[in-house]
């Protein structure tokens, strides 16, 4: 009986794996002719044979499930060359251990000579002859020492060398014990079968097979067919922990809890869930995915929902750093899983900025109801609203246990002396036949902050030492979340302080500009970012707008800020030209650099970026420069969105490189922006779509400064922003020709009285006769020592705005110095009395020379 198969073929270079006994094909009166294989094939097929050598050769079916490709242990098979004349040519030890033949026994013999029934030759010959694709069947052999052997036989043709057709045999005793198939067998039905939810999950978290009860959860696989090539993807839950496994190795195990534990309207279900998932290895040590396996059970065993809550409560409990959200999050996990009802009350110092001590019997601090929550919906026992006070009295077990700091478990009955000098709570209790209570202390590293109260009156069950077990383990966790968010909010206004102290509150009223700004920090929980803005009067009512950002984020950043906006404050304090100030400004930063290297302390300051930009009002122009940051805008009436060519400097920190200013003319009523690189990049838009965005939103300058910050806001930035924003947009003003008056003065020094006289005149065209007399000595003192000490041409200039502006110009580049003279000296005295009747007086430097100029109120009549 002969069973026929078309499997695939073996590979042809298998053969090499094999130690093979080679023979020649040309011995003469063995091999078979193409005549002996004329007659008829053998196409019958014997099902009980065919279904033997499914078992044999170690195949299933389809509906089996297993794998057709695997029916030899090649390692150890016995093998067998025949050539195309049915002549053995190949013979291999385990060829010699399964029939007893060595390989001179049968090499250059005809493969016929094996077998035990003549009814096979036929069938032999028509495979020999008409196989092309392969051959496998059943055939009985005979042993050397006569017994017969029926042998499992799979043959694949080769192509040999000349046009020749071989054929590799492997065999296979049927009857010799199937280990492997065994153990396939058995680990097939222990996974399949299994209660226990097994799957296999492949590298890139996709299931690559499930068993029967993983594909029966319908949370683990949603959907899921038992498939591999379903490629289904696990829950969130099982994702997690198989991305654990892949990246630590550790095998964990993990405790779910499905519904006996109710929170926030969850039905109790009684079930819950033991997850473990470890990795996979091949035989080389390569990584092959993750297997998962699940224990779904049910029952009411205490110690084991009590394990659970807790389980949950870990999960549940803290999941911010808001403290409101964390005191509802425990009293979610309390009820109705422990009680009927909770209030929890908590110190009015924990909502305060301050260190909490240890509080002694005799504490009186008032307590303010945070949350509270109970299993009926109208609250009927709630005597006290959230944010007020409960007022227990002093012998309540509430005011007890926060003196004390123990918990105190007790029955609610009519007769409850402290309940009795409380009507309302006696009245609703009672009313709702509350039968015990058990109260908490919310304690944590060694502060008491306040009490947790639990009430039972629909569980018939009193309050026992377990349930107290449960409830202190409970609210400890909690309290531990609320000391956390405690310290953070003191952390964080003082870090909101800190910003605060750091950036302006007020941007000041100013002749030049109408200014408006926002500040958004990447850390919207901290507030603090390294991105700062200010607005700087000048001289000669001119006014600086700056905009810079320090690399990183928080309080470090924050802290290298404040010392670069103090940086450029001062130095624009000395009127330098931007590109002279930002060379300053970036010398410091090197030299902040160097010294946080050098020490383990204080914020690392790696680079910033700095935009400073002058703009004067009587000019009408404004002079920029730019360290690494991006172009300011300018919004123009009449004209597009412009981005003036301001050269880019390189980042403040690099130093020894350049950097250049260029000088733009602006018209009246125009909008200057200065922002950091976080407006234009907010999202992953193309950086040109965000320029554009840009030029959008500040189209129609002539609007309200307010609404364009908004607009800007809302077009330009997402919800919650990658990196520090700050933008400061200006809208220009122009000082009138009848608020500046000036001359030109010849350097002689005659040309003093005359300028003089002129000043005092222009002041009583301005109704500021009163000013006269500080004015004469200020331009007296100037002008002479324009004259005697620099050289010409000398101006004169007085500017008419918040302060009367007196300002003396001249060609030399010589700084001048204030000093006291001696009793002595004739002269030297000219500084000194202008600093005493000035307000304020400085000195700045322009390409052509310098200028001195000194400021003084204007008249109270004025």
């Amino acid at each position: 009986m002969v069973t026929k198969r078309n499997p695939p073929e073996f590979q042809a270079d298998a053969i090499a794996q094999y130690p093979v006994a080679l023979g020649s094909n040309d011995q003469g009166g063995c091999g078979f002719t193409a005549a002996a294989f004329s007659g008829p094939r053998c196409d019958n097929v014997c099902v009980g044979r065919a279904r033997g050598w499914d078992d044999a050769m170690g195949f299933r079916s389809e509906a089996g499930g297993g794998d057709p490709l695997k029916p030899f242990d090649m390692a150890t098979a016995a093998l067998l060359m025949v050539d195309s004349h049915g002549v053995i040519a190949g013979w291999n030890q385990a060829a010699q251990d399964l029939l007893g033949y060595t390989a001179a026994d049968v090499l250059g013999h005809s493969v016929t000579t094996l077998l035990v029934d003549e009814g096979d030759v036929p069938a032999v010959q028509s495979w020999l002859l008409g196989a092309e694709n392969g051959w496998e069947g059943l055939l009985a052999a005979l042993h050397r020492d006569g017994r017969p052997v029926e042998l499992a036989v799979r043959a694949c043709r080769l192509h040999a060398l000349g046009g020749h057709r071989e054929w590799l045999v492997a065999l296979r005793d049927v009857s010799a014990p199937r280990e492997n198939e065994w153990r396939e067998d058995v680990a097939w039905s222990l996974l399949q079968q299994s209660p226990l939810g097994v799957a296999v999950l492949d590298t890139n978290l996709r299931y690559e097979w499930v068993n029967l009860a993983m594909a029966h959860l319908d949370e683990e696989v949603s959907g899921a067919a038992t498939s591999p090539a379903a490629g289904a993807e696990p829950s969130p839950i099982v994702a997690r922990q198989a991305k654990q496994v892949l990246k630590s190795g550790q095998a964990p195990v993990a405790l779910e809890n499905i519904a006996p534990v109710r929170l926030a309207g969850r039905e109790d279900g009684g079930h819950v869930r033991l997850r473990s998932s470890f990795p996979l290895s091949g035989a080389d040590g390569n990584l092959l995915g993750v297997c998962h396996a699940v224990l779904d059970f049910q029952g009411q065993d205490p110690a084991r929902e009590r394990l659970t809550l807790l389980n949950t409560a870990s999960e549940h409990i803290g999941t911010t750093l808001d403290l409101d959200r964390t005191v509802h999050e425990l009293a979610e996990v309390v009820v109705p899983n422990v009680a009927d009802f909770v209030a929890v009350d908590l110190l009015e110092s924990v909502h305060t900025p301050m260190d909490l001590t240890p509080r002694s019997a005799e504490c009186s601090d008032t307590l303010c109801r945070v949350a509270h929550l109970s299993i009926q919906e109208d609250l009927p026992e709630v005597s006290v609203r959230i944010g007020a006070t409960p007022n227990y009295p002093k012998e309540s077990p509430q005011r007890r246990s926060l003196a004390t700091g123990q918990p105190i478990r007790e029955e609610v009955r009519p007769s409850t002396p402290w309940l009795a000098k409380d009507p309302l709570r006696w009245t609703r209790l009672i009313r709702l036949g509350v039968h015990t209570q058990l109260v908490v202390p919310v304690r944590a590293r060694g502060i008491n902050m306040g009490v947790i109260t639990l009430l039972r009156w629909k569980n018939p069950r009193p309050f026992d030492e377990d349930d107290l077990l449960l409830v202190e383990d409970l609210v400890g966790r909690a309290a531990v979340c609320v000391d956390n968010a405690r310290r953070y909010t003191r952390q964080q206004q003082a870090a909101l302080t800190l910003q605060k102290s750091l950036l302006p509150q007020d941007l000041p009223d100013l002749t030049a500009v109408e200014a408006a700004y926002r500040y958004l920090p990447a850390d919207a929980e901290v507030g603090v970012g390294g991105d700062w803005f200010d607005v700087i009067p000048l001289s000669g009512a001119r006014v600086a707008l700056v905009v810079g950002d320090v690399v990183g984020h928080g309080i470090h950043a924050a802290a290298s800020m404040a010392r670069l906006r103090a940086a450029v404050q001062t130095l624009a304090d000395l009127d330098l030209p931007p590109d002279e100030l930002l060379t300053k400004v970036d010398d410091l930063v090197v030299r902040l650099s160097d010294e946080a290297e050098a020490t383990s302390d204080g914020p690392v300051v790696i680079g910033a970026s700095c935009v400073y930009a002058i703009y004067d009002p009587i000019a009408r122009t404004v002079t920029m420069a730019r360290a690494g940051h991006p172009t300011p805008a300018i919004a123009h009436l009449d004209a597009p969105v412009e981005f003036p060519d301001v050269p880019a400097g390189p980042p403040l920190g690099l130093g020894g490189l350049p950097f250049e200013s260029a000088e733009i003319p602006v018209e009246e009523g125009s909008i200057i922006a200065l922002y950091t690189d976080g407006l234009i990049e907010a999202s992953d838009r193309d950086i040109d779509v965000g320029f554009e965005r840009l030029c959008f939103a500040l189209a129609h300058p002539d609007r309200p400064l307010d609404e364009i910050c908004d607009t800007m806001v809302r077009i330009l930035l997402p919800d919650r922003p990658s990196d520090d924003v700050a933008f400061l947009i200006a809208r220009t003003r122009a000082l009138s020709s009848d608020c500046v008056a000036a001359w030109d003065v010849p350097a002689e020094p005659s040309a003093v009285h005359e300028a003089r006289e002129r000043s005092v005149s222009q002041l009583q065209v301005w109704g500021m006769q009163a000013a006269a007399f500080t004015t004469e000595l200020i331009v007296s003192e100037l002008v002479t020592n324009a004259i005697r000490h620099a050289s010409g041409p000398i101006s004169l200039r007085l500017i008419r705005e918040h302060t009367l502006i007196c300002e003396v110009s001249d060609t030399s580049s010589t700084s001048p110095h204030m000093r006291r003279a001696s009793i002595t000296e004739e002269g030297g005295r000219g500084l000194f009395l202008v600093a005493g009747v000035a307000q304020r007086w400085g000195t700045r430097y322009t390409a052509d020379g310098k200028t001195i100029w000194a400021e003084q109120p204007l008249p109270a009549s004025v």
